[in-house]
């Protein structure tokens, strides 16, 4: 996020209409936030919300492209994934039923059999292998590689169900010197070794505070945060981490945007540089956020 001055997002045409001039300014624009964010470590949330084109499809080959554009100018992303749509649609193919309480699924034996399958054996493929289309970067991991999430159960209630106990960045710090994405399925573990499924939004915030990250930033199907939930042109610009809790506890927050909320604010306060909410439909919505001098979406800072 960055103040509103030289070219506009409107300026990169995804059609590629832009004239010469236009396209050479872009690069120039570009290049003070390329040495800015050399070798820093940016953590991406993708979510089912976050699409971006004319279908999921197309959605994910932009992000896959944004994301290889970021490596290849000298970033270091790590992408971490959830999956709950797919979870929800494989459930009532195999005719088991989707409880929530409180906006947590409730996760049985059965149920985690089918989470891993989603997460580890399909979404997680998926995304690399799109990656991968546009250079040979990506590795798919899960948080049980190398105990990389710690678990501990959240309620008994919920199953396996579990809360972050502990980031062990050791193998996500060596893909990334090797030149790597790190394509992070978001099943902990425990001290046992038991499975649990953990909401990918708290991982993403946790794995950005382990790895000092210089941003967090979650992709969703809105164009930032808003002071008045039901109006668009109500949308939030910067804000800080106590003015996210203000929000939180006025209710203006709403309840599906309050573990991406208690993130961005987790986050900040861990010492990450900067959390972003963005609207992952918007084309390149990556590029122009870090690239570009257009403010975008919005951006939350820490307390000081």
């Amino acid at each position: 996020m960055k103040a509103n001055s030289g070219i506009s997002s409107s300026s990169i045409d995804a059609t590629g209409t832009t004239d010469p001039a236009q396209r050479a300014a872009i690069l120039i624009e570009a290049l003070p936030y390329i040495r800015r964010f050399q070798d820093r470590i940016i953590v991406v949330k993708y979510g089912g919300n976050a699409l971006a084109g004319a279908s999921e499809a197309d959605a994910l080959s932009l992000f896959a492209q944004d994301l290889v554009l970021m490596r290849l100018v000298g970033l270091r992303p790590i992408v971490v994934h959830g999956g709950g749509p797919q979870i929800t649609e494989l459930l009532a193919k195999v005719g088991k039923k989707t409880e929530f309480r409180n906006g947590l699924r409730v996760t049985d034996a059965e149920t985690m059999d089918i989470v891993r399958m989603v997460l580890i054996g399909q979404v997680n493929p998926r995304i690399v292998s799109e990656i991968n289309v546009y250079g040979q970067h990506a590795v798919g991991v899960s948080g049980e590689d190398a105990g990389l999430i710690q678990a501990v159960p959240r309620d008994s209630s919920l199953g396996f169900v579990g809360d972050v106990r502990e980031i062990r960045p050791e193998l996500l710090y060596r893909l990334l010197d090797d030149d790597f994405i790190p394509v992070v399925a978001t099943i902990g573990v425990d001290e046992s070794g038991r499975a649990y499924n953990i909401n990918a939004d708290t991982v993403a915030s946790s794995i950005a505070a382990a790895v000092e990250a210089e941003k967090l930033i979650y992709l969703t199907d809105i164009e930032g945060l808003r002071s008045d939930v039901e109006d668009p042109a109500s949308l939030i610009s910067a804000v800080n981490a106590t003015g996210l809790e203000a929000m939180i506890a006025k209710g203006t927050v709403s309840e599906g945007m309050i573990p991406k909320v208690q993130g961005c604010i987790d986050a900040v306060r861990a010492g990450v540089g900067r959390a972003h909410v963005l609207d992952g439909r918007q084309p390149h919505v990556l590029l122009l956020e870090l690239f570009t001098d257009a403010g975008i979406g919005t951006m939350i800072e820490g307390d000081r």
